[in-house]
């Protein structure tokens, strides 16, 4: 496993991070046993860098995982706009945790400079904790060019979790180019990069290797997150951006898993989803939500906006 500065953190992070999504209530919803099952197998073979968000709710896995292995990086996000929300997600997660401090805390899901401005407050709580130790650094995680670019020239910023992948799957404003210049640029500013979604939330597992060729050989990223829900995942993945090769056996079971948004027959079809969805991959047809397969990212973003919980990635 190689290790890289993120940016001018001063943070070491393995090359792969661990995205918890996939463990969560939102998607596969494992039980503590079976997530820590696998976070251990992902620790155990290098990797330290751990992504998660108040809106996942999977701090209990990583509180588990930090007993034993108490220098492990976390990366938490949250929606918080102002001080109030902002201290109560950080209290959150230090509380949930059980740590006196957390490595990276991100503004969830910017989509411009305006939208950085409407959480102006949350941030600049955020950068006084971090002037206090409870914050190592600040930063945003992002779907959009615009944010990046954004973010890329702000003093506050110190890392980007932006989305990038072969096709520019989940890319909302712009192309792979346009985000590829963007990321670019807030790299040679000194901004901590780690790219999420890869793997286009499972559009282009079937071409893996071409997805991680390319992701491996662009040049401006310390480290890349990952969902993984099973073992296997994370001995594939490893395997993959450390040899160049994943093993017969591995790639067979990695066939047989086929994730999925699937809409229950209970869903009231009030729309909450398809508000919430920002690709668009959710519309109300005949009073019930239809996936657009094409559009979906599989994040189970949407799940969130469910009151009656007829929505799971799985």
């Amino acid at each position: 496993m190689r290790y890289f500065i993120l940016g001018r953190t001063g943070i070491l992070v393995s090359q792969i991070c661990f995205g918890t999504l996939t463990i969560s209530p939102l998607q596969r919803n494992l039980s503590l046993r079976d997530g820590l099952n696998v976070l251990d197998a992902a620790i155990d073979r290098g990797i330290n860098f751990i992504d998660t968000a108040d809106l996942y709710d999977t701090y209990h896995f990583i509180k588990a995982v930090l007993k034993k292995n108490k220098d492990l990086v976390i990366a938490t996000k949250s929606y918080a706009y102002d001080k109030t929300t902002a201290q109560g997600t950080l209290e959150r997660v230090l509380r949930e945790i059980g740590r006196d401090y957390v490595d990276i805390f991100l503004l969830h899901e910017q989509e411009s400079p305006l939208t950085l401005k409407g959480h102006e407050e949350a941030l600049q709580f955020y950068v006084r904790q971090k002037e206090k130790g409870y914050v190592r650094s600040v930063g945003i995680s992002t779907h959009f060019v615009k944010a990046v670019h954004a973010a890329a020239d702000m003093k506050e910023i110190d890392v980007i979790h932006p989305i990038l992948n072969l096709k520019g799957i989940g890319i909302v404003d712009g192309t792979r180019a346009d985000m590829e210049r963007a990321i670019s640029s807030a790299y040679l500013n000194g901004k901590g990069i780690y790219i999420m979604k890869a793997l286009g939330g499972g559009h282009l597992l079937k071409d893996m290797k071409a997805a991680y060729d390319y992701i491996l050989d662009f040049p401006y990223k310390h480290s890349v997150a990952i969902g993984m829900q099973r073992p296997e995942e994370v001995f594939a993945n490893i395997s993959y951006f450390t040899t160049g090769k994943v093993p017969d056996n591995l790639k067979e079971k990695l066939n047989n898993f086929k994730r999925e948004l699937i809409v229950q027959d209970w869903c009231r079809g009030c729309g909450s989803c398809a508000l919430r969805c920002r690709q668009g991959a959710l519309t109300i047809i005949s009073g019930k939500a239809v996936v657009d397969s094409s559009k979906c990212v599989l994040c189970g973003y949407c799940a969130s906006a469910c009151k009656e919980l007829a929505i799971k990635v799985i």
